[in-house]
């Protein structure tokens, strides 16, 4: 499922006031990073101002101040849940503003929202279900856990601290402190029945299979478990001299990243869910150029098993094909602060990395449904 939210701090970029609603979700400055292409800066640093200082914003000024989108979500029938936040430029403390907009699959909007809110607050994620989008919990705990149908009604979720046993369907909806799964069936937020005492990261692919790195408190070497409906399937040692990362599963696929003091070496990986294992170490990736270190990795694995890594806001590789021996670069149109996926479609942002009143060049949200051959920028349609 794509979830953007998180990664890196948000643009404040403005258009300006005569910019048409096509244009609101996809502004595109002429300069470069940081500028805003027209010289009127001082006119939307004042309307930003307003916006983030309105008790009462509306969604389509909140839009346009913050250019970019922070998270969007993919319901199944194809429904988008786009995220923004306006934040304060001058301070990390002060005024704020989040909206979120639905989009049917032709583009159209069909609810949208806004709140004032506080630099400080964790900008609004979500994540696209069955019928709709489930609120990402904004701190420790489920609290804030919601649910929008694709029309933006919007229904509670039951949150129960009695730990559930995953089955299809469900999904990961908070990693850590606690580790929170999602039944969409029942709107039900729960921790995950049967993880280990020691387990450090998770994945939840859509078989129900929950995957988690275990990491003893002992000199013994982490592990990889995987279990269904409470059920141990089985485990694999992570090899020497490694630690293991980041986790991911889908399509048959499962891979954690590996990891030697600061940086990222390699994966261990799996293609056949369980059955077998490999190190890759090579394969056409860079590994001695991620520089950002592990907690910058991008590990997401596509519907078809394919594995997409690289760095938040840095470079991106995608593997050839499900074997995941070989992978190639990936073009991007745009300098992207974050690049997810959701079946097998890439969403890339192309945004500011701190909050500025500017555009970024090529600033807001970018789609490929063919591997990142190619992309278009998604436009609204009113």
């Amino acid at each position: 499922m794509v979830w953007l939210g998180g990664r890196g701090r948000r643009t404040a970029g403005l258009m300006a006031a005569a910019a048409s609603a096509a244009l609101a979700l996809t502004a595109c400055g002429s300069g470069g990073s940081g500028g805003s292409g027209d010289g009127d800066s001082g006119g939307r640093e004042a309307t930003y101002r307003r916006v983030i200082e309105d008790p009462h914003p509306r969604p389509a000024d909140v839009i346009e101040a913050a250019g970019a989108p922070t998270d969007v979500a993919r319901a199944d029938d194809g429904s988008l849940l786009l995220a923004y936040e306006a934040s304060n430029v001058e301070d990390d403390e002060g005024p704020a503003a989040t909206a979120w907009r639905i989009v049917r699959p032709d583009g159209h909007t069909v609810a949208e929202h806004a709140e004032h809110a506080d630099a400080e607050d964790a900008a609004p994620a979500f994540k696209g279900v069955r019928g709709g989008f489930v609120r990402v919990p904004p701190g420790e705990g489920a609290a804030g856990a919601y649910v929008l149908d694709v029309r933006g009604k919007r229904h509670k979720a039951v949150i129960t601290e009695t730990p559930m046993r995953t089955r299809p369907g469900d999904l990961l909806l908070a990693e850590l402190e606690p580790t929170l799964v999602y039944r969409p069936t029942t709107r039900t937020v729960a921790p995950p029945a049967g993880a280990p005492d020691y387990a450090i990261r998770f994945a939840v692919d859509e078989r129900g299979t929950a995957w988690s790195l275990d990491q003893p408190l002992t000199d013994d070497p982490n592990r990889v478990v995987w279990q269904r409906d409470g059920h141990t399937l089985g485990s694999r040692a992570v090899p020497k001299p490694y630690t293991g990362g980041v986790l991911a599963a889908r399509g048959g696929t499962a891979a954690l990243s590996l990891t030697r003091g600061e940086r990222v070496r390699g994966l261990l990986l799996t293609t056949d869910r369980g059955e077998h294992w490999r190190t890759v170490l090579t394969g056409g990736i860079p590994w001695r150029e991620l520089k950002r270190g592990p907690e910058s990795l991008v590990l997401e694995s596509l519907a078809d098993g394919r594995l997409l890594v690289g760095e938040e806001g840095g470079r991106y590789w995608l593997a050839d094909d499900r074997a995941n021996t070989a992978f190639h670069e990936v073009k991007t149109p745009a300098a992207f602060t974050s690049l997810t996926v959701d079946g097998t479609t890439l969403y890339g942002i192309a945004d500011a990395t701190t909050a500025t009143y500017g555009l970024v060049k090529g600033e807001g949200l970018w789609i490929s449904r063919g591997g990142g051959r190619e992309w278009h920028r998604h436009e609204q349609r009113g």
